[in-house]
């Protein structure tokens, strides 16, 4: 699969970046170890996953990978977490997500802007990704106005220079983002946002004059709009979206994972 340098960085990723949210709902360990080994075959060489997916399991799971493939890079998040916390076994998990449909404090996540509760995460997810590094660390779905923006950034920059975290930046939806964007804040020098080919939400970047770099839900935004068109069709759009950065996309199916690389070729 192409790889990329995403936009202002000397961060190196495929094209798509495997993402984890759904991971859990793949199936058996075994089953789920099977989608990520072949995502990787299929040339993902960056995976995209948080504390709060699969209630701490995603990033467990991305764990085995890793120790398989040191070379791939990651990202994960800080900022939301897990009801119940993220070291629970699956059979926990899955009455959560089971009884949050009837009960929804059972699955409610946790929002922290406490650094104090960042810096015990970051330590968490180095721990369950078995990693002494995180590539790419983002503030999950940040607020401006309810965190203390500069603390963050000092915060970070420490992470960053005691090589822990690579890279930092957000992964937020537009209306979360254009606050920062506004402020001139440094915490968006990286930017993951959501984007669709209905209602263009990234377009918000192209106001400050910044590139896309990372943007998901394509997918997602084109089902809620009513778009039937395949997967590969909304994707092929999509690409012309983002022409120069990555894109994350997630499938339960090892079959389905040949389209991505596939579309790429077809691009260039």
């Amino acid at each position: 699969m192409q790889k990329i340098v995403i936009p202002a960085t000397n961060i190196s990723t495929s094209r798509f970046i495997f993402g984890t949210a759904s991971l859990f709902n793949a199936g058996s360990f075994r089953d789920r170890q099977k989608l990520l080994d072949a995502a990787a075959d299929h040339g993902f060489s960056h995976f995209d996953t948080a504390p709060y997916y699969g209630f701490g399991m995603a990033e467990r799971d991305l764990r085995h990978l890793l120790g398989r493939r040191p070379s791939l890079t990651v990202t994960t998040k800080v900022g939301i977490y897990s009801p119940g916390g993220e070291m629970q076994p699956g059979a926990a998990i899955l009455l959560r997500k089971i009884g949050g449909k009837l009960l929804p404090s059972l699955s409610r996540p946790t929002i922290d802007w406490n650094v104090a509760r960042a810096r015990k995460s970051l330590e968490g997810s180095l721990r369950r990704l078995g990693r002494e590094r995180i590539d790419l660390y983002m503030m999950h779905e940040p607020v401006l106005r309810l965190l203390d923006a500069d603390e963050w950034l000092r915060w970070l920059q420490q992470a960053k220079a005691a090589g822990q975290v690579g890279a930092f930046g957000l992964a937020l939806t537009a209306d979360k983002l254009e606050p920062f964007l506004e402020a001139g804040s440094e915490l968006a020098n990286i930017v993951q946002t959501f984007d669709s080919l209905e209602k263009k939400e990234a377009d918000v970047l192209a106001r400050y004059h910044r590139p896309f770099q990372i943007t998901y839900g394509y997918v997602s935004g084109a089902r809620a709009q009513g778009n039937t068109s395949s997967v590969a069709a909304i994707l092929k759009e999509a690409l012309g979206r983002n022409p120069h950065g990555a894109i994350v996309v997630s499938t339960k199916r090892p079959e389905r994972l040949g389209q991505y690389a596939d579309l790429l070729e077809h691009e260039s």
